[in-house]
């Protein structure tokens, strides 16, 4: 489906939802610093979770089949999902998308499970549609106060993150310990154009990276920032723009990290960074990940006392 083919659309607000999905928990043995994560069903009960929660980008590729039926073929070469995390989903619960469409390029998204309990909020659009969800969270950031566990960044911090590629068998690291095919056997939404034989008949001839897959290969690879250690973390906010894209299988991709905010909340100290992959052969932009990650203050044994309260 092309924009071109697309007839304008009614003024009227459209709602689309898409169907009723059990998202798979595929982070069991992710090792950080040398520790379990907080998707480790011992460790999200240290913290007191019911459970292991799914990794947040899986929530993204429900997204991709209503934006699709917006744009087209754009939400692959311009789009942007932009969300806000709002509960955790464990392994066996069902989540439902759905788009809030209107005349403009900018739509409101949320997910939520089936008693209505809220997953996500944020915006999808295509190209430069005005602010997204999470540039207006970050543009409203005040000082973050005094920080114990994320107190060694800066903001304007950078790091050179290597290059990266995003291959079909190769496990993604201690992060990320599945490959692609591992992660299209159980994605909520398949598409022919992120296999290695649907690729091939895409418009642009080859596969694509699916929306989800982009923030794992967006941190892949090298640039550690100086976080303290051990602690539990997890994602508050996630936002992957495609600029030039699609994002290619196979393809290698500078990556380059900035930190572009500092906050905390009562339970949690958190920091955003802004990663830009560049295509490492033609030097164009192809994407940019915004993710905001917090710390459990309780959960880095140095965090002064008085200051859980």
């Amino acid at each position: 489906m092309t924009t071109s083919a697309l007839p304008p659309r009614f003024a009227t607000e459209v709602t689309l939802a898409g169907p009723w999905r059990s998202p798979a928990q595929m982070l069991a043995d992710q090792v950080i610093d040398g520790h379990a994560s907080v998707h480790d069903a011992d460790a999200a009960a240290s913290m007191g979770l019911a459970g292991a929660p799914i990794e947040g980008p899986t929530h993204l590729s429900q997204l991709d089949p209503l934006a699709t039926l917006v744009w087209g073929r754009r939400w692959f070469e311009q789009g942007c999902a932009s969300c806000h995390f709002r509960t955790m989903v464990v392994e066996g619960e069902e989540v439902q998308a759905t788009l809030v469409a209107d005349s403009s390029d900018l739509a409101a998204i949320e997910a939520h499970k089936r008693d209505g309990v809220p997953v996500l909020t944020g915006t999808v659009s295509v190209g430069d549609a005005g602010p997204t969800e999470l540039e207006r969270r970050l543009a409203s950031l005040g000082p973050p106060g005094e920080l114990f566990v994320v107190d060694r960044l800066e903001v304007g911090m950078r790091v050179d993150a290597g290059i990266a590629t995003l291959s079909r068998r190769e496990p993604n690291g201690p992060l990320y310990p599945f490959s692609l095919d591992d992660k299209l056997a159980r994605i909520t939404e398949p598409h022919p154009w992120y296999t290695a034989e649907g690729g091939a008949s895409s418009p642009w001839g080859r596969a694509v990276v699916p929306i989800e897959m982009v923030s794992v290969l967006a941190h892949k690879s090298g640039g550690a920032l100086p976080v303290r250690s051990p602690a539990l973390g997890l994602f508050l906010d996630l936002e992957v723009r495609l600029v030039n894209g699609p994002v290619f299988v196979d393809q290698p991709y500078a990556l380059a990290r900035e930190v572009v905010g500092l906050s905390q909340s009562r339970r949690t100290e958190s920091y955003w960074t802004r990663t830009t992959l560049t295509d490492a052969e033609h030097g164009t932009v192809a994407a940019e990940v915004l993710l905001h990650q917090g710390v459990f203050k309780t959960s880095y044994p140095g965090y002064p006392a008085d200051r859980l309260t």
